[in-house]
């Protein structure tokens, strides 16, 4: 019994580190004036895999709609006082796998026949709250219109429908490492 009682804490700590997550951000997407687009965006680091991105929103106009982190942490006057797209790097625009491109550029999201967006993506462009590409402190904007992911300078994706600025999460302990949010299907 003693024996227990020294391996099973140590057991405890070993699978809690191996199995940690790195840090969390979401933020809490809100419409824009005429718009009923609401939702949240959760990022997750996940280490040398990259940061995980799960979308979850309602309320959108069924169809493609561009998605993108913007430069600024403002959605104020309907998301205008974002900025351009996150490109601390000084890339031209184009698709999230292209060699070439803004940190901020997610391409497109696709809202259902409800006006629902669930997906999940990882990422390689952006971290979360350490170095030039953090994420924390910028807004997501979604937009109207699909992103064309290479008319310049930002895929003539059209008005800005909801936004939502990124924000550092609490993490939650627990022995599979912090944890923010459930799984979540993908679409």
């Amino acid at each position: 019994m003693k024996k227990l009682l020294v391996v099973l804490p140590i057991a405890v700590l070993f699978l809690a580190c191996g199995h940690s997550r790195g840090p969390m951000a979401n933020a809490t997407i809100d419409s824009t004036s005429g718009s009923t687009a609401k939702g949240t965006v959760h990022f997750q680091d996940a280490g040398e895999n990259g940061v995980e991105v799960v979308v979850d929103l309602t309320g959108v106009p069924p169809g493609v709609h561009g998605f993108h982190v913007h430069e600024k942490g403002d959605c104020g006057n309907n998301a205008q006082n974002a900025g351009g797209h996150f490109n601390p790097n000084g890339m031209v625009h184009g698709a999230p796998d292209a060699v070439s491109h803004h940190a901020g550029d997610f391409g497109n999201v696709t809202a259902d026949d409800k006006g629902e967006v669930h997906t999940r993506f990882t990422t390689h462009s952006i971290s979360i709250n350490t170095g030039t590409n953090a994420v924390v402190g910028h807004a997501v904007v979604l937009h109207g219109n699909p992103d064309d992911l290479v008319s310049q300078p930002a895929g003539n994706a059209g008005p800005r429908i909801g936004c939502g600025v990124v924000t550092l999460a609490n993490a939650v302990a627990s022995v599979n490492g912090p944890t923010m949010f459930p799984a979540r299907r993908t679409t």
